[in-house]
């Protein structure tokens, strides 16, 4: 897509600090990190949404994220590593890597509380899709 971010870095057309890139996938250092070492992973190929990535592409970014985990652990000694895929910030599906450090402050998702028969009906709605 021609007016993808993410389709120009992975290009080349614009600049980037890569931590790494093989013939599929691009990780590179987030310019507004959460913490430093922040790395974004990027599938070369553009899609928008990961349920409409292959199935072997999602496989393959994951068991790449987890290379990734392992040496930002060793490397810059994080206590672990936060694994995020929102997907609003660029319409091109992508994998956060969040150096995290044990009382590092940052906050956790919001916490919401189910009604009485809330769960019942979410599972129900979510079940009767499979």
């Amino acid at each position: 897509m021609q007016s993808c971010i993410f389709c120009k870095i992975t290009k080349g057309e614009l600049p980037v600090t890569k931590v790494y890139e093989d013939e599929y996938f691009l990780a590179l250092l987030d310019i507004e990190p959460v913490s430093f070492g922040h790395t974004l992973i990027i599938p070369k190929q553009h899609v928008v949404w990961m349920q409409e990535v292959k199935d072997e592409t999602i496989s393959e970014i994951f068991k790449l994220a987890k290379k990734l985990m392992q040496a930002m652990i060793k490397g810059i000694g994080c206590d672990y590593v936060s694994l995020s895929v929102s997907g609003t910030d660029v319409p091109h599906f992508h994998v956060h890597l969040i150096p995290r450090y044990k009382d590092d402050g940052l906050s956790e998702w919001p916490k919401k509380h189910y009604e009485e028969g809330e769960k019942e009906e979410v599972v129900k709605k979510i079940t009767s899709m499979l």
